[in-house]
């Protein structure tokens, strides 16, 4: 009894110690081999081309390859669940927009992916602010032009969007709520098709992430009137917030995050998010990714998790007051 009492401390301390040396050897060892980082959209798009420039530097930092895997459909649905099944080893990584996991719940009846048991949050990359948009030819100059003339001719004026249930879908239905205005929404397959409708005046007005906003208004067919976010863009410094145009506290971003499959052991989770931040720390790292309209962020998978959960409840409340559904 003596001699048991005595070994069973010492025989959890070597147990603690092991466990301590292995979590530690897989944090430096990461990535013993190449990674794939699923992206939810087709290549050429917005996420891709982000995904793509942080794939290129985290594969800097780690010494090994690391793929893009382009997998779209069903609004990030299927890439979702392609990752959920994968090993949790960190060899799959998801750099997914925020609105797979905040936003998909309540678009979709069914998803083929479980948002909360089949991920691990790693870190929030960036937020890409949207714009609001009219035509250069428009006689709308500010967001109190936009509202006068909805309050004059209510549902006459339209607004359009990459479809419904998008970012820019739902960032119009909560400046309609937020401006007590009626507007009608005329929804197209993508963000280029609506482009072209507001310069043909099919529609009067529509939000466009700033990364590509930002090309749209130096190209000089279209205005920018304001920007969804709380500050102004750096690289658009007289571009008005919301908030700025009467809308107070007004905010509604695209963000982009990491995550990873659940069972991927916290020493990898650690080290991903470590390396992560040093990448968006880096100063001509930010500098680029500010030109091209993105703020990069960073910081701990709880204060990724709790974006998430906020910004879920944020349009959860919207969507099922609305009654919005995908398709």
């Amino acid at each position: 009894m003596t001699r048991s009492l005595f070994t069973r401390p010492v025989a959890a301390s070597l147990c603690t110690a092991l466990v301590i040396a292995t979590m530690t050897s897989l944090a430096q060892d990461y990535p013993a081999r190449p990674v794939r980082i699923v992206v939810p959209f087709p290549a050429g798009g917005n996420a891709d081309l982000h995904g793509r420039s942080l794939a290129q530097r985290l594969g800097r930092v780690w010494g090994q390859q690391v793929v893009i895997d382009n997998i779209s459909g069903a609004g990030g649905g299927v890439a979702a669940a392609n990752v959920a099944k994968s090993k949790p080893n960190g060899e799959t990584i998801f750099f997914s927009t925020h609105a797979i996991f905040a936003i998909n719940p309540f678009m979709y009846d069914k998803l083929a992916y479980d948002p909360d048991a089949d991920f691990i949050p790693v870190i929030k990359v960036s937020e890409a602010q949207n714009i609001l948009l009219v035509s250069a030819a428009s006689s709308i100059y500010s967001v109190a032009d936009l509202i006068r003339m909805a309050k004059e001719k209510p549902r006459a004026l339209n607004f359009g969007s990459g479809g419904v249930g998008t970012t820019q879908h739902l960032t119009a239905e909560l400046f309609k709520t937020a401006a007590n205005i009626e507007i009608t929404h005329i929804p197209y397959r993508g963000t280029a098709p609506a482009t072209t409708a507001l310069l043909a005046n099919e529609i009067q007005m529509h939000f466009d992430s700033s990364s590509s906003a930002i090309m749209q208004i130096r190209g000089g067919r279209v205005r920018g009137i304001a920007i969804t976010s709380l500050n102004r863009l750096p690289s658009l410094p007289d571009l008005p917030t919301m908030s700025e145009s009467g809308l107070n506290g007004f905010e509604a971003t695209l963000a982009y995050g990491i995550l990873v499959p659940s069972g991927t052991p916290a020493a990898i989770v650690a080290a991903i998010n470590r390396d992560a931040n040093k990448v968006l720390q880096d100063a001509a790292y930010r500098k680029e990714m500010q030109d091209q309209g993105l703020e990069l962020s960073g910081g701990t998978p709880g204060e990724f998790r709790t974006f998430l959960m906020n910004e879920r409840k944020k349009w959860g409340d919207l969507i099922n007051r609305l009654n919005i559904k995908a398709g």
